[in-house]
């Protein structure tokens, strides 16, 4: 990516703020970021907490190499009708929001621009983030290796076909909260089973984060660290038995399945 290459985040949110942060202390120049904020106070607050520049929307995509769009999927249109008549050929736009196909995108602005589709998670949030990107029609390898620049300030990228985008949605994308839901479960369980909740929580929390660490850093298939932990007609066996009788295994497969399939509706109704 050119040095002078000028990045705009249209979208000041929680994800957009995410990213811009990850930038900063990735050691991107501020006056290299522009920051495309309606509200004032909002703008304010940004320009007070990283140094950067907040304008009109119109007026950062006149002015950035990058354009990346972090709006919900229902106000992309909207956005896009917004901005298209300053975009010019050679700009570089980048969508993190879900559902929102290339194509929608490349059917609102000036033809030419390169377009780049990412499915990000919260997780960036604490630097740990999963982001899938994909290329539009008019993408090169320089493209997707400067979105892979920009998401890499906040977690692990992927390239990955568009096609693929959204089982990406259903795994990592809303993956987040079925593990938040398996920990808010487990951290019920212990309260049942006479554990203050601190406790609970506190066991619970960091039984999650050894565990992702020995799956990163060990690079072990899961089945043969599960294995580890199961002896022959022990305890963790007798957890894991009630688990395959209620059919868990199912439940996620049927749920990744409704996340998948509640994606591709939204992309067919962008």
């Amino acid at each position: 990516m050119s040095e002078q290459a000028q990045t705009a985040i249209l979208g000041a949110g929680v994800m957009g703020e995410t990213l811009l942060s990850g930038l900063v202390r990735a050691g991107r120049r501020v006056d290299k970021l522009l920051v495309g904020e309606k509200r004032p106070e909002r703008a304010r607050e940004l320009e007070e907490r990283y140094g950067v520049a907040v304008v009109s929307n119109t007026e950062a995509a006149r002015k950035a190499d990058t354009v990346v769009l972090v709006v919900k999927p229902q106000d992309m249109g909207a956005l896009l009708e917004e901005i298209a008549p300053e975009l010019r050929p050679g700009q570089l736009v980048v969508s993190l929001a879900a559902g929102i196909t290339t194509a929608f995108i490349e059917s609102r602005v000036p033809a030419g621009i390169a377009v780049v589709r990412v499915m990000p998670n919260t997780p960036a949030l604490v630097d740990e983030g999963m982001a899938a990107i994909s290329p539009g029609s008019h993408c090169d390898d320089a493209h997707l290796a400067e979105v892979e620049t920009l998401m890499a300030s906040v977690g692990k990228v992927l390239r990955i076909p568009e096609r693929q985008q959204d089982a990406v949605t259903a795994i990592s994308g809303s993956g987040p909260a079925y593990i938040f839901f398996v920990v808010e479960s487990m951290i019920e369980a212990g309260v049942h089973l006479g554990l203050p909740r601190a406790t609970a929580t506190d066991l619970v929390v960091q039984t999650l984060v050894g565990s992702a660490k020995m799956l990163r850093e060990t690079g072990t298939h899961p089945t043969v660290l599960r294995e580890q932990v199961t002896s022959p007609a022990g305890t963790t066996a007798a957890a894991l038995r009630e688990l395959e009788i209620h059919k868990v295994r199912a439940a996620f497969l049927a749920a990744m399945e409704a996340a998948r399939d509640r994606s591709r509706e939204l992309a067919e109704g962008s």
